[in-house]
């Protein structure tokens, strides 16, 4: 895989996949009715620091997913993050998934966090009975830390159950 920013153009290979109702619910974002619905979320917080899209070596300009990274010094987070951490998320299409391309991408983008970005812990959540995220984070080391059980999603206007775990950097060096 490749992982790389975002850019206008990938609507149409983002449209393809976020248009997929088992998509982006589960991640907290509404489904895209339009490429130019895709366009506007690339625009809007695609094409931000720490954020790549996810492309496969043998077509790096169709893009599959998403994974990034919010900085709590950024602004990001949730709450109870402390600074110098960030909270992982990412997104893949549906023909992808069940691949190794999540835990993948996570690696790569763990390695960005603790050597470049220097980060002392990255969070990342998962909607309750989201099965496939809670295995991807598991396999890289993340571990459970809190739920909350109230979390509000104002992107599709519910209240979740939202799990969250982490990954130290004393852990992922470990590793």
């Amino acid at each position: 895989m490749i992982l790389r920013p975002f850019k206008l153009s990938d609507a149409a290979s983002v449209y393809q996949y976020a248009k997929n109702p088992h998509v982006g619910p589960i991640a907290g974002w509404p489904v895209h009715t339009s490429v130019a619905d895709s366009r506007h979320y690339i625009a809007a917080y695609f094409m931000r620091p720490h954020i790549f899209a996810i492309t496969l070596k043998n077509a790096p300009n169709h893009v599959i997913g998403l994974i990034g990274l919010e900085l709590v010094a950024e602004g990001g987070g949730k709450s109870f993050m402390q600074p110098g951490t960030a909270e992982i998320s990412y997104w893949l299409g549906e023909p992808f998934w069940g691949q190794g391309l999540a835990p993948e991408a996570i690696a790569a983008v763990d390695r960005y966090g603790f050597e470049t970005l220097h980060l002392a812990a990255i969070w990342c959540g998962y909607k309750d009975g989201n099965e496939q995220s809670k295995r991807a984070q598991a396999k890289q080391g993340y571990r459970y830390d809190r739920t909350i059980g109230q979390m509000p999603n104002p992107y599709l206007a519910e209240t979740i159950v939202e799990h969250f775990t982490k990954l130290t950097r004393a852990a992922w060096q470990a590793d």
